[in-house]
């Protein structure tokens, strides 16, 4: 059987070999500190789940409209209205199977064969893969400490032209934590827009940052598309829940395409979604980000004491991007050595691009303190040829 030849140039996750061993290693009885995988270790709030159940015992397991609940369209638009000051009609709404249907909405709305699309590099692998799917051209665009790890206008104009024709732009952003400032996406929004081309912005770590909160890239610009979940902040990974925001031109070719892609997101998932915006629940999802604010403090000081080099502070998400290269010249051997003398597990740059992959790890904390601790102290141990623990 023949297989088509876009699935060649797309790789797994190194970050699954890395999970597959762990927990491998946990099953002959070793204990594991994981720091690998961006998933949050909160339960799902009380009130969503008891939404969810309530929906199932009612008979709430029917196909719902494509583009979703329309209850849940209007909540998600009057959360622009109350978060941002953004209005959003409540049409451009699109609830889709997590934030990765979001992104096959947005990009295949907007990619044309041969098309070009600018990716931050390094940045979330996927990306290039959902261009690749609609047989558009990634184009990796390296970032570094100067830049925040984002793209900017300047940048992205020594790539532009011979089929260029969009970007994606992520804030806060993995694998490095960093915010874009508003001003730096605003005249990027500008750029690509005024040469005819498309922007989608990836906002999923909207909600989980520990200083300025981050503007949505509709604050700039209504003829874009604007990616969100309910997966991180919400705290939501395994319902499989997110949105869209198109442009006012594209509803209709998105209901289409909805359709055709999904048919619709599971109705106790969307439900379970709606009652995430009660407000007992955005209290604790409050409280939760202040545990990630500490974990964040705790971690970044520890890795720097350690001799880490952190060349972005990380003001959201629940990552930071570490260079490893005073220990080590191949992360990859790094994480995997790490993983089997000491048990803890992260994840290698390799994942995330081409741009100085092998001076750098991803670290999550995704754990509560005192496993961080003593992940801090196994590795303290490993970088300094001591027992590992």
């Amino acid at each position: 059987m023949q297989i088509a030849r876009r699935t060649s140039d797309i790789r797994p996750f190194h970050v699954m070999e890395i999970l597959a061993r762990a927990q491998a290693l946990e099953r002959e009885g070793r204990d594991v500190v994981h720091m690998e995988v961006g998933e949050p270790d909160f339960p799902t709030p009380p009130w969503v789940v008891e939404a969810a159940l309530a929906a199932i015992q009612g008979g709430g397991v029917k196909y719902t409209p494509a583009a979703g609940l329309p209850e849940l369209r209007e909540a998600i638009a009057a959360y622009y209205g109350q978060r941002y000051g953004v209005r959003v009609e409540p049409r451009r709404v699109f609830v889709t199977p997590g934030a990765s249907g979001g992104f096959l909405l947005a990009l295949g709305l907007s990619v044309e064969p041969g098309a070009g699309v600018a990716l931050a590099d390094p940045g979330y692998p996927c990306y290039a893969n959902f261009v690749r799917l609609f047989d558009g051209v990634p184009h990796l665009v390296p970032v570094d400490a100067a830049d925040r790890f984002h793209l900017s206008w300047e940048r992205v104009s020594h790539y532009w032209g011979g089929g260029m024709r969009g970007v994606v732009v992520a804030s806060p952003a993995n694998p490095t934590g960093t915010l874009i400032e508003p001003g730096v996406l605003r005249e990027l929004i500008g750029f690509v827009q005024e040469r005819g081309g498309f922007v989608v912005s990836d906002e999923i770590y909207h909600g989980l940052e520990y200083g300025a909160a981050s503007p949505t890239a509709l604050e700039f610009s209504d003829e874009v598309c604007v990616v969100n979940s309910f997966s991180k902040y919400f705290g939501m990974t395994g319902w499989r829940v997110g949105w869209v925001v198109v442009p006012e031109g594209l509803v209709a070719a998105a209901e289409r395409l909805a359709q055709n892609i999904f048919i619709s997101t599971a109705m106790p998932s969307q439900v379970a979604a709606l009652a995430a915006f009660a407000e007992e629940n955005i209290r604790e999802l409050e409280r939760r980000r202040g545990l990630f604010r500490e974990r964040r403090d705790f971690l970044w000081a520890g890795l720097q004491e350690l001799g880490f080099g952190i060349p972005a502070r990380p003001e959201g998400a629940f990552y930071i991007y570490a260079d490893c290269g005073p220990f080590s010249r191949d992360s990859q051997d790094f994480a995997r050595s790490l993983l089997e003398e000491t048990g803890v597990a992260l994840t290698p740059g390799l994942d995330f691009g081409k741009h100085r992959p092998e001076g750098f790890v991803r670290l999550c904390y995704t754990a509560p303190l005192a496993r961080l601790a003593e992940g801090l102290a196994r590795i303290g141990g490993f970088v300094r040829g001591g027992p590992g623990g």
